[in-house]
């Protein structure tokens, strides 16, 4: 593997019984990246988690992480990642903080560590509060907590805010890229596009346990943005779209020399749009 990736999954497909859940799927992981494994639920992403994490065998191709064969991993690739998802394993009894300081003697973390990272995730004042009286937003906080506790290079995330409100969505979305701004690899899967366009570098949309597209949620929008359109608003409040044709960019030239334009936006696709055009169905659909 190169240095700078510290994931590779070469031709990965699991077959079970009769149903192939994955097929051939090709991606790689670099360093500081963050990106997202996107697809309706059913579509293979928590399949692609197992097997990159030694809890699930392909049924063929090859998995390396940080250059060890995933059919071949030891405990010890454990202390190097951090996995997220809706099996969470907190123990409700325990407060806040001995539910940290428990893994932190199992990672020989320092208890220093343990503070900071309750800082990080904005529940330092929960510390005494036993984790079962938590909400489902401080849970979901107290398990990404656990997961970055010992520094890991690769974080795996399973759909880390679904069900969560917007204001704790978003806290989680800022705790995320300050941890990539550190260094950490991201591994995220959702079936939240909005979600997977603010936050990744490249996306990998997978339907029916294929890969259709892959690259940067910029470059996606902009390739499927075939018939291009503009949206303006004027300054009598009326609103115009207009498709680019030479007599249409004739006229919002006018009305830009004129100074009647009060905003004016481009009609490129969202993710979820490309993911429609791609695939002929929506996320909703896609998995039935």
């Amino acid at each position: 593997m190169e240095q700078n990736v510290l994931l590779d999954l070469s031709h990965i497909s699991k077959r079970y019984k009769t149903e192939l859940a994955l097929k051939d799927i090709n991606i790689t992981l670099h360093k500081g990246e963050i990106l997202g494994f996107l697809g309706p639920s059913g579509a293979g992403k928590t399949t692609t988690i197992k097997i990159i994490t030694g809890q699930l065998r392909q049924t063929s191709g090859e998995a390396k992480i940080l250059d060890t064969d995933t059919a071949n991993i030891d405990e010890s690739i454990y202390e190097k990642i951090g996995v997220v998802s809706d099996q969470s394993g907190i123990y409700e009894k325990m407060t806040v903080w001995q539910n940290l300081s428990m893994f932190a003697k199992i990672w020989r973390v320092p208890s220093v560590r343990v503070e900071e990272v309750l800082h990080q995730v904005e529940l330092y004042e929960h510390r005494k509060k036993p984790a079962g009286k938590l909400s489902r937003g401080q849970t979901q906080r107290l398990v990404l907590a656990r997961a970055v506790l010992h520094k890991p290079r690769i974080l795996f995330l399973d759909e880390p805010t679904s069900g969560l409100d917007p204001s704790t969505a978003v806290s989680i979305h800022k705790m995320l890229l300050d941890l990539k701004e550190e260094g950490m690899s991201i591994f995220l899967t959702t079936h939240n596009m909005e979600e997977a366009t603010k936050l990744c570098d490249r996306v990998a949309l997978l339907y029916q346990g294929k890969i259709v597209e892959c690259g940067s949620p910029k470059e996606l929008c902009l390739k499927y943005n075939q018939n291009k359109k503009y949206h303006l608003l004027l300054n009598n409040q009326e609103e115009v779209v207009l498709d680019q044709s030479p007599q249409n960019i004739a006229k919002i030239s006018e009305w830009m020399q004129r100074d009647e334009i009060q905003s004016i936006h481009s009609c490129e696709p969202t993710l979820e749009r490309v993911f429609l055009q791609v695939t002929g169905a929506s996320l909703g659909l896609a998995s039935m």
